[in-house]
């Protein structure tokens, strides 16, 4: 694709029927468009599709009025999202109650070393609220309360509504369902703590410190279908040394967390990032 085309991504999902991946090909071609990648499935009856297509010109308003419609004749949901060349990305971060994931993007976006907008933060828990004030940010509380799905759809609606590049976790403690993860493929990344494979899940600094371990990290990676297996981006780790308690490496692990995180969201930015085979490679590595 040429560096001056634009790319969209379209999500298809819905009830299984024929013609579907005809429509939506021949859609693109109608407008112009030029098929880059075409990833599909069907489980239990469900069918999703994700497509990137390039196009040298874009009439968003005639492309996304023929989509709100070939989506009512298919019955399905469609999305889609541009990515325009040279326009700045915009990065959506997800939180629960800790702070210190936010806080470093954010400060760090205020000095600059962060060249992404962030237009939202949504929260499942009003906990960091005031921090998206602090920094003119909106906030968008995400209740699950009604059920997942729901809580989801709101999500997604979200992402749609501020055109989302990428979706940050900083420590969000919601696992995100693989209906919703198989939408966004290495756009979401995510911050374990802990070197994984090891201690996946909750509680993984509790796991090493009562398993006795005597270097304990964190891991950013890409989120997938398959909890905490995901690509890996970057790592880091510390020592524990003998005075160390479970209290005092959580505090570490923290400052360790937003760090790792960030140079993470770094690296997507820059465009170093390519997946091959579930793993990821740094372009500068090439």
């Amino acid at each position: 694709m040429g560096n001056d085309q634009a790319l969209i991504e379209l999500t298809v999902i819905g009830k299984d029927r024929k013609g579907v991946v005809a429509d939506i090909t021949n859609f693109i071609f109608t407008k112009g468009g030029n098929i880059e990648k075409v990833n599909q499935k069907v489980t239990r009856g469900l069918f999703g599709m994700q497509l990137e297509a390039s196009f040298q010109k874009i009439d968003r308003i005639s492309l996304d009025s023929g989509l709100v419609a070939l989506s009512k004749k298919l019955d399905m949901e469609i999305r889609v999202h541009y990515e325009e060349p040279h326009r700045i990305k915009n990065i959506g971060i997800l939180v629960t109650k800790e702070s210190h994931c936010l806080e470093k993007i954010l400060f760090s976006k205020k000095r600059n070393e962060v060249r992404a907008n962030v237009p939202v933060i949504i929260g499942n828990d009003l906990s960091l609220s005031q921090i998206a004030t602090e920094y003119g940010i909106p906030f968008h509380s995400v209740s699950y309360s009604d059920g997942i799905d729901i809580a989801e759809q709101n999500i997604l609606n979200l992402i749609e509504q501020y055109n989302i590049d990428l979706i940050v976790l900083a420590r969000y403690m919601r696992i995100l369902t693989p209906n919703f993860v198989w939408r966004f493929p290495n756009r979401i990344i995510n911050i374990h703590p802990s070197l994984l494979p090891a201690f996946p899940g909750a509680l993984a600094y509790a796991q090493a410190y009562e398993r006795g371990a005597k270097i304990i990290g964190c891991t950013a990676h890409f989120v997938t279908d398959d909890l905490d297996q995901g690509p890996i981006i970057c790592q880091d780790a510390f020592k524990v040394l003998e005075n160390d308690t479970l209290d005092s490496i959580k505090e570490k692990g923290r400052n360790l967390e937003a760090t790792t995180l960030l140079n993470a969201i770094q690296l997507y930015l820059e465009g170093r990032l390519e997946v091959y085979w579930g793993k990821v490679f740094s372009k500068s590595s090439f």
